[in-house]
């Protein structure tokens, strides 16, 4: 009778720890299966940040991790690039610039940059010849940023020599978002 009750003790408690085995199996698929699924999404959200041209071909997500560090790698080099640009442009200006007195202020560059329908619309203005903006640097600038001259004229109002440019992104830099090349403009042209 003892033997029998030792038995039924014994197999209650194997169920008993093939039941918890059992649960702590389900609650680690179920865990594993949540971390695949976030995982999956930050793998989505991740290709969604990264221009096509960069994963077109990359199937596996580890090449879609490459090409993203490459890409990162891509954007901080053209970050120290225009901070480069940024300070040499700087430093023209300031080197350029004269006392504020109301009179000088009268005979110095003024640069205004805006978005207009065909990409960006640039106006040089200067008094009379004495401190006139350098227009090939402006073109330069154009061309080095993906921007293609479209018009430009110039006039003369009030002993002021203005230049209107407007300009269009070049169909080769078509990978670049559009603003980007309007937000380098206005930043650069600024310094002109």
């Amino acid at each position: 009778m003892d033997d029998c009750r030792e038995k039924r003790r014994r197999c209650t408690k194997l169920r008993v720890s093939t039941d918890n085995n059992d649960m702590e199996k389900m609650m680690h698929r179920e865990i594993e299966r949540q971390r695949r699924q976030e995982m999956a999404s930050l793998y989505a959200s991740l290709r969604s940040l990264l221009p096509l041209h960069f994963i077109q071909g990359k199937r596996s997500t580890s090449d879609q991790v490459n090409e993203a560090i490459n890409y990162i790698t891509y954007l901080e080099k053209k970050i120290k690039e225009l901070s480069l640009r940024r300070d040499e442009l700087m430093l023209l200006s300031r080197g350029t610039r004269l006392d504020d007195s109301k009179d000088e202020m009268e005979t110095m560059n003024h640069v205004v940059v805006r978005q207009c329908l065909v990409g960006v619309e640039i106006v040089l203005s200067s008094r009379s010849c004495r401190g006139q903006p350098r227009l090939s640097s402006v073109l330069q600038v154009l061309s080095e940023n993906g921007l293609c001259l479209l018009n430009s004229t110039s006039s003369i109002v009030d002993d002021r020599l203005i230049y209107t440019l407007q300009a269009e992104v070049k169909l080769s830099y078509s990978y670049i978002t559009s603003a980007m090349p309007f937000c380098v403009c206005i930043y650069m042209l600024q310094y002109i």
